[in-house]
């Protein structure tokens, strides 16, 4: 007789943000605990929602990464028998236990070490954090070929890409191009975006995501990362990677090959889809996901990007022609300008600005060797964006 299979052990690392809360909830239409066995959720400042989400899916440990919420978590799981930490040694204490499949989801650099060690172990990695790519591509890669697991594209376009990007015609592939939507800002002109607030350009119309990431769509910014995440997670040159403005996030992405065939993906603009076929590669999931009516759907639209008003994506180009850490600078500098402009001390357009002049005066820096130079980097370029700011402010 046939024994029951072992339920799959799974680590969300950022399960309270929108990735992970519907990774749980992926988890729970495909079974819950009879399929899956949580072995570690990690949050930050929302410890109501963590501690309900332990106790609702069984986790055997549950993570703040602010040490300021420790006590609050443990109070909140006391008596649940489920393992309580907190800060960065808790993520490390989480990347370690033995789940086979993991969601990286955690926001930021912070991010960076936890997936990095899950990765070593040989854990396959569901990637939802830019950051591993962007700031540490080379490192990230060479520790996933080295641990022996799978990494697993989450954003909808390279988890797209993922999906029609067939392994024995790679030597075939001539180009990927990338979809947006274009944002709110699509058809604004410069003059309309330079008095942008941060609420207007939160509002994206056809995903609701947080606040910082809302604002990278808006700028194209996210684009300009997933351009750099495409050229290590697919092993294209700059050159192979494109953008293509498509407003209603039907097609997720494409893929050109060398006999003029372009392969595509398509799907209702629900992030269940790529997490869920993440999680149960290669077998596709049977999900309660929006069926599309091609009747209904009327036109598909396509348009250029253009770089005069969204100047991410030629610096995301610059940074992949540079190499090195400029890919962490890129990172850091933006960040810091996006910190501004949500403050109100910096114009939109100015982010941009800022994150070129940063990239230009770090343009030197030696390639990473190892994490610590990562971090240098990124600390370099956060601190450089802060005296250019400076500098304006005074001026």
């Amino acid at each position: 007789m046939t024994g029951k299979t072992a339920p799959r052990r799974l680590s969300i690392f950022g399960s309270t943000g929108s990735i992970g809360q519907n990774t749980l909830n992926v988890v729970d239409h495909l079974g819950g605990r009879e399929n899956f066995e949580i072995s570690v959720l990690t949050g930050n400042g929302n410890v109501e929602l963590l501690a309900r989400q332990a106790k609702d899916f069984g986790a055997r440990m549950a993570v703040t990464a602010n040490d300021r919420h420790y006590e609050a978590l443990k109070s909140a799981l006391s008596g649940s028998g489920i393992a309580v930490a907190s800060g960065k040694s808790g993520l490390m204490e989480a990347a370690d236990r033995g789940a086979d499949w993991v969601m990286a989801a955690i926001v930021g650099t912070a991010g960076l070490a936890p997936t990095l060690a899950a990765a070593k172990r040989g854990a396959d990695i569901a990637l939802a954090n830019k950051e591993c790519l962007v700031s540490a591509g080379d490192l990230f890669i060479s520790a996933i070929r080295k641990g022996g697991g799978r990494l697993l594209p989450v954003d909808s376009e390279h988890n797209a890409i993922f999906q029609v990007l067939e392994e024995n015609q790679r030597h075939a592939i001539e180009r990927v191009v990338l979809t947006a939507s274009g944002g709110p800002f699509r058809t604004a002109s410069l003059k309309e975006m330079a008095g942008v607030t941060a609420e207007t350009a939160r509002a994206h119309p056809n995903w609701s995501m947080g606040l910082k990431i809302s604002i990278d769509s808006a700028s194209m910014f996210n684009k300009a990362l997933e351009m750099i995440e495409a050229r290590h997670l697919f092993g294209l040159t700059p050159e192979q990677i494109e953008v293509i403005i498509h407003p209603q996030s039907i097609i997720h992405s494409m893929v050109g090959y060398t006999d003029g065939s372009v392969l595509a993906q398509l799907g209702a603009p629900d992030m269940r889809t790529a997490i869920g076929y993440a999680l149960s590669f290669p077998r596709r999931p049977n999900l309660p996901i929006e069926r599309l009516d091609f009747a209904k759907l009327a036109r598909l639209d396509f348009e250029a990007p253009d770089e005069l008003r969204f100047p991410a994506l030629r610096l995301a180009r610059l940074a992949m022609t540079r190499g090195g850490v400029q890919g962490a600078v890129l990172n850091g500098a933006k960040e810091v300008a996006l910190e501004a402009f949500i403050e109100g001390r910096l114009p939109f357009l100015a982010m941009a600005e800022i994150t070129e002049r940063v990239m230009d005066d770090l343009a030197g820096l030696p390639p990473a060797e190892d994490m610590d130079d990562v971090f240098a980097a990124d600390r370099q370029a956060r601190q450089r964006a802060a005296d250019l700011m400076k500098l304006e402010i005074a001026g």
